[in-house]
């Protein structure tokens, strides 16, 4: 696996392609952005060319989570039915409260699929800093080889055999976040903080456990982990999205004063829908999606979190 194609010349892309280049690999970003493509930076060239992605030994999707399927669709004919693909994306669909992976099995049917998920700030990648992330694929030798493609001593990858985990806990991490956001605008402190980021993680096992996910994974970079990261620092947008919500602004001004997609937000309804269809609760994330989706009133949306029956913290 020496040619090594990425979809999607957002920050993520691009560190990608960093990353790509420092295992001795030669990346392709591919962008469907008029501005981005026919562009080359930092010695790796961006094309707006379907046909150029064919070819190559492995796709890597790192365009946001809602646009898996539109791009995988529009480059199907440039991809081998051999051809690994890896979602580097964090999210569930909306239409359909689908998995990535499940995205894949309809738009790019047959293929092998991995999961590329963990503690990783774009902007640190770039720069090369020590990163560690989870690769995920039912078949391992898949991970192992891209493992080997794309580790260096920068960026470290762990092998795992389970993509449902490692791709729930990169969405709903993103959700708690904006949970947490919320919290320290308003002042809460780091108590509420913290209280939010495990009983989140709680959420994360539980509907882990219904969906067959091994519930150590939750445990992992691509669990407690990325929650860690995105759920503490403003340099997550979505910490730094529930941030503004917190200190009184819409869901759309929020969104508005932050440059790049929210995952968190464009994710919680399908996260909570998904959740409901296999009679799980998650009271944290569905409070998340009021706010974003409904409008709800963070006040009493807070008020009826906090009103909640005492319960075993294991329930």
């Amino acid at each position: 696996m020496k040619k090594i194609a990425i979809a999607g010349a957002g920050a993520w892309g691009l560190a990608l392609a960093g990353a790509v280049q420092r295992a001795g690999a030669q990346p392709l970003v591919w962008s469907r952005r008029a501005e981005a493509a026919a562009l080359t930076t930092s010695g790796v060239t961006v094309t707006g060319d379907d046909a150029r992605v064919a070819g190559h030994d492995v796709l890597l999707l790192a365009v946001p989570a809602q646009e898996i399927e539109a791009v995988s669709s529009r480059l199907a004919r440039q991809i081998a039915p051999t051809l690994p693909l890896v979602i580097c994306a964090k999210g569930v669909a909306r239409r359909g409260h689908l998995l990535l992976t499940d995205v894949l099995e309809t738009t790019l049917p047959g293929r092998p699929l991995a999961v590329l998920s963990g503690p990783t700030f774009a902007e640190e990648v770039a720069r090369g800093l020590p990163t560690a992330v989870t690769i995920a694929s039912r078949d391992p030798a898949v991970a192992d080889k891209l493992a080997k493609a794309i580790g260096s001593a920068t960026f470290r990858p762990y092998i795992s055999t389970d993509p449902v985990g490692v791709q729930l806990g990169g969405a709903v991490k993103n959700v708690i976040a904006i949970a947490c956001g919320i919290v320290t605008g308003r002042r809460l402190g780091e108590n509420a903080r913290a209280a939010l980021m495990t009983r989140g993680l709680a959420e994360m096992v539980r509907l882990g456990r219904a969906l067959g996910a091994d519930p150590e994974t939750f445990l992992g970079l691509a669990g407690l982990g990325d929650l860690s990261l995105t759920a503490t620092s403003l340099t997550s947008r979505n910490f730094r999205f529930g941030t503004l919500l917190g200190e009184g602004l819409a869901a759309d001004e929020a969104r508005a004063a932050i440059a790049g997609v929210v995952e968190g937000a464009a994710t919680a309804e399908a996260v909570v829908e998904l959740a409901a269809a296999h009679n799980i609760e998650m009271p944290i994330s569905a409070a998340v999606a009021a706010i974003v989706e409904r409008g709800a009133g963070i006040a009493e949306t807070m008020t009826e979190l906090l009103s909640r029956p005492f319960k075993p913290e294991t329930a």
